[in-house]
């Protein structure tokens, strides 16, 4: 089981892999859709360098993985989603679009917090208290109560 500082560490990591991963992949909603696009789907619009750059954004969450002790299968995973995305974005036109639809840093920030979760045992957190089953179940015992009350 790891540290209470270990895992601490993990959550900043996965914290910045989150906000990162949004904004190179879903941080610009298209009007009158529900779909959004990121930075790096902008950047890809340049022929080859846009999609050079976009490669090498997305290493950042490859170095997060490495200094996070990530296995080698989960890097391979990452490098397999980096080189689909590079190499879908480097086709004229459609690959544009492949860049806003196929958000490998999502893809890889989640293989690593699936992998770390694993490891490490991270606890998800806790789900919300249920007031609104508390207060029916309430309500229905105080019903149930006070009809028996009335039989007897």
């Amino acid at each position: 089981m790891a540290t209470d500082a270990t895992k601490a560490r993990q959550r900043a990591t996965l914290e910045r892999l989150d906000k990162f991963s949004r904004f190179t992949d879903s941080s610009i909603g298209i009007p009158f859709t529900k779909f959004k696009i990121g930075a790096e789907a902008i950047i890809g619009v340049v022929p080859v360098l846009g999609d050079v750059a976009g490669l090498v954004l997305a290493s950042y969450v490859l170095v997060e993985a490495q200094r996070a002790g990530a296995s080698k299968g989960v890097k391979l995973r990452m490098l397999r989603n980096m080189g689909i995305d590079f190499l879908g974005g480097l086709l004229p036109v459609v690959g544009d679009a492949f860049d806003a639809i196929y958000k490998a840093n999502t893809r890889n920030t989640r293989l690593l917090r699936n992998y770390l979760e694993k490891q490490l045992e991270i606890e998800p957190p806790a789900p919300p208290f249920p007031w609104k089953t508390l207060i029916w179940l309430s309500v229905l015992f105080a019903v149930v109560t006070g009809g028996l009350t009335l039989l007897f």
